[in-house]
């Protein structure tokens, strides 16, 4: 069995609200009993890409499970390498590949500088295919990134989701390995397919994004922080658990 926690939008800004509910989060998976494989983390983790933010967020990391992090549309790719990963200040697109507990987790960049839309560049979608093309094809693997490439029938987060979607499709459908693809982004619990495999998008740690049909503000910041766990057994079956934080 892999257990993966999925957690995502963090929105740190040096604030007590933000601070607290992030806290709340992390303490939650600091405490469990039993050893997790891997804690994701998909992005806007810091709210104004400053350095103290990515520090506070270093410092909520320190968990007894191995953290694995990316960037989201609020998070500036110089900061985040040097806050997050002791890299160089770099501005480049940031993708990685991390094996933990049996599975690979291709770590995509799909933010756009100056803009919260989403996009997978050429270069990314090359890295992946290489990336994919290298891993054996009995090792399962997820695909992560911070915008859902779909319509979620949330219109405050639809317009500034992952677009040109239709290039991560062509990728997909050439590797049969890649177990299910997970983001963030939309503040919301959610779970539906893209070219065929499973795409599960973690609740906001920061604020929930409601419904259009159930009347409430476009950002709602009382609902409980959430996150989501992924189980993947032996026979390749993924469940996903849902987990409100009151």
């Amino acid at each position: 069995m892999i257990a993966i926690a999925h957690v995502s939008d963090l929105h740190l800004d040096g604030g007590p609200r933000a601070t607290e509910r992030a806290e709340r989060v992390m303490s939650y998976l600091r405490d469990l009993p039993g050893p997790l494989d891997a804690v994701l983390v998909t992005g806007d983790i810091a709210d104004h890409a400053r350095a103290e933010e990515y520090q506070q967020a270093k410092e909520l990391f320190a968990l007894p499970h191995p953290v694995l992090v990316l960037p989201g549309n609020h998070d500036r790719r110089a900061p985040f390498r040097t806050g997050l990963l002791d890299g160089k200040p770099d501005d480049e697109e940031l993708n990685q590949a991390v094996r933990a507990g049996g599975a690979t987790f291709l770590l995509l960049d799909s933010t756009v500088p100056g803009s919260d839309d989403g996009v997978l560049s050429d270069h990314t979608l090359a890295w992946l295919e290489d990336a994919l093309a290298q891993e054996p094809t009995d090792r399962p693997v997820f695909v992560c990134f911070h915008h859902p490439p779909v319509e979620l029938h949330t219109p405050y987060v639809d317009r500034v989701r992952q677009f040109h979607e239709d290039r991560l499709a062509e990728v997909l459908a050439r590797h049969t390995h890649v177990v299910a693809l997970l983001c963030g982004h939309a503040h919301v619990a959610a779970a539906t397919t893209f070219a065929g495999l499973p795409l599960l998008v973690a609740p906001g740690v920061a604020s929930t994004v409601p419904l259009p049909f159930e009347g409430r503000d476009a950002v709602d910041y009382e609902l409980a922080p959430g996150l989501a766990f992924h189980l993947l057994d032996d026979r390749r079956r993924l469940v996903t658990h849902y987990r409100a934080l009151s």
